[in-house]
C-alpha cells in the first residue's frame, strides 16, 4: 500500500506541474478562435436584432453562459451546438480575449 500511495502522491505532483498558474484563458488562443463567433455577433460591440453584444463581457459570466449552452440549459440550437463543440479550455480563452475588448463608437 505504500508504494501505492507514493505513485499517486507522484502523479498528483506530476499533475500540479503541468496545470496552469490560474485559470484564466489564453487570449491569443480566444482571438484565433473568434472568427466564427463574429460571424454573428457584432465586433463593434454592439447588439443586433437578438444577438446580444459580447464584447467586453465579463469572462465569468462568458463562461457560465457557454457552460449553460453547452449543458442545455439555455436554449438557442446554436449556440448549444457551438458550445458542444468548444473545450473548456477554448471557452476560457475566448472569454478571455472579449473581456479584453471594449466596445467601439
Amino acid at each position: 500500500m505504500r508504494g501505492a500511495g507514493a505513485v499517486r502522491l507522484a502523479v498528483l505532483g506530476l499533475l500540479l506541474a503541468c496545470a496552469p498558474a490560474n485559470a484564466a484563458g489564453d487570449k491569443a488562443l480566444g482571438e484565433y478562435l473568434s472568427s466564427e463567433c463574429t460571424s454573428c455577433h457584432q465586433s463593434s460591440g454592439r447588439q443586433v436584432g437578438g444577438i446580444p453584444a459580447i464584447i467586453g463581457h465579463p469572462a465569468e459570466q462568458f463562461v457560465a453562459l457557454m457552460n449553460a449552452y453547452r449543458q442545455r440549459q439555455r436554449d438557442n440550437q446554436v449556440m448549444q451546438a457551438v458550445a458542444a463543440r468548444l473545450s473548456s479550455e477554448e471557452i476560457a480563452a475566448l472569454a478571455a480575449y472579449y473581456e479584453s475588448l471594449k466596445p467601439g463608437p
